[in-house]
């Protein structure tokens, strides 16, 4: 049994300002996400049956390859925020939770960087 105040056990949970602006990069990249979503459903939507030159002459576009570039990279932060959230309420154990949110960050870096490539290697050599 601990004797501390409530203002004691409080302030052992740590800075309430790294969890506020956690929650804000999440909000912010949620509202960017809505007409980067809007502007690639529609992309994809207008290149049925496109054929490969024909999607790579839209990725060499400035503004396509520029968007992608940014929806991708949105996509995946907003993604490592959301998983962050759900491991640390979820995973009980700190070691494992540490571990848990260091492989995902890990593992979705990977991933963006590798889509990234694709995409700049497709618009710059085609």
């Amino acid at each position: 049994m601990e004797i501390k105040t409530p203002l004691a056990k409080v302030r052992s949970f740590g800075s309430v300002t790294s969890c506020v602006v956690h929650w804000w990069y999440q909000r912010i990249t949620a509202i960017a996400l809505i007409p980067l979503s809007l502007w690639f459903g529609f992309a994809l939507m207008s290149l049925p049956g496109a054929g490969y030159g024909e999607v790579v002459e839209w990725i060499q576009r400035p503004w396509n390859t520029l968007a992608l570039v940014v929806f991708i990279m949105l996509s995946f932060y907003h993604a490592i925020l959301g998983l962050q959230v759900v491991l640390e309420d979820y995973v009980h154990t700190e070691w494992m939770q540490t571990k848990s949110i260091l492989a995902t960050k890990l593992v979705l870096i990977s991933i963006a960087l590798l889509m990234l490539f694709a995409v700049l290697k497709v618009a710059f050599t085609g």
